[in-house]
């Protein structure tokens, strides 16, 4: 048994050298890791705005990233110009399909989020789990049962056929009622009911209002869905005009083999096909920020 004396020698001596943190903790660890995320993110850009400027010769030669030649000019133009202006073409067909698909899908969520989290009625958690089933089946599946029935329709081959399935997003609904809960107090629903407003005001003028962290990010997830979905128009469109930017690149790059002075096109298309995505989350970010304390009660 050691002495008694010796115990306050010991735990000072442990105070004084606490145990090392291992080495996947470090601070130069952390940082590596970050740095190698970091490239690993930036890198594929980076290719695509050198590779954007090049010409035919560079980019088969390898010389995506020299920085010795531009044609950026020659490639833009050439974009204006093949198939008579036929990509700008699909990148007004996309920023329909997305921007009014994707702000439509977002109304539909909000509401059902919101009469998920607000409203009582029979079956609520039943038809709840119902559309959490929704978010387990994957998109690629239901393309063919989907072409069935819009050519039971005859929609096939249409702007709609593209469209209306863009405005269907369970996920949405979930995140919805996730965001009503955390944002939207039910004193101040209440406070409003009591002041003589209805289900449908209240909800226009003070839920839709506090929820538009949710609504934006709701908007966001799902213009990022439409704006890259390809295999939906590849099943439902055949006709060249109404080609979504994704697709309508698809189609260029199949004729690389027989056509190489499409490489360009394709690359340089590319990145214009990024920059909406990229100005709707730099434009719509400060809602976030702005919405943090929007369901505060005081």
């Amino acid at each position: 048994m050691l002495a008694p004396g010796r115990r306050p020698r010991q735990r000072s001596a442990a105070l004084s050298h606490p145990p090392r943190r291992p080495w996947s903790l470090s601070k130069a660890a952390v940082n590596g890791a970050l740095v190698l995320a970091t490239a690993y993110t930036l890198l594929p850009l980076l290719w695509l705005v050198t590779a954007a400027a090049k010409n035919t010769g560079d980019l088969l030669g390898g010389r995506a990233l020299s920085p010795a030649t531009w044609h950026l000019g020659e490639n833009l133009h050439a974009l204006a110009t093949t198939g008579d202006g036929i990509y700008f073409r699909w990148y007004l067909n996309s920023l329909l399909y997305a921007g009014l698909g994707a702000l439509a899908c977002a109304l539909v969520c909000v509401c059902a989020g919101y009469a998920f989290h607000v409203h009582a009625f029979p079956g609520k958690e039943k038809l709840f789990g119902l559309v959490l089933l929704g978010v387990l089946v994957p998109t690629t599946t239901l393309a063919l049962p989907m072409y069935l029935l819009a050519s039971d329709l005859g929609v096939v081959n249409t702007f709609w056929a593209v469209f209306v399935p863009s405005l269907v997003n369970p996920f949405g609904v979930y995140l919805a009622r996730v965001f009503c809960a955390g944002y939207v107090p039910g004193e101040v629903l209440e406070a409003a009911r009591m002041d003589g407003a209805g289900e449908l005001r209240t909800f226009w003028s003070i839920g839709l209002r506090m929820m538009t962290p949710g609504f934006v990010t709701v908007f966001l997830f799902q213009f990022t869905a439409i704006w890259n979905n390809f295999f939906l128009p590849l099943v439902m469109l055949s006709d060249n005009r109404l080609f979504p930017v994704s697709l309508g690149l698809f189609s260029w790059n199949a004729q690389t083999h027989a056509f190489p002075e499409y490489y360009p096109l394709v690359v340089s298309g590319s990145l214009l096909a990024v920059l909406p995505l990229v100005a709707a989350f730099v434009g719509l970010q400060r809602h976030w920020r702005a919405g943090l304390t929007a369901g505060s009660v005081k």
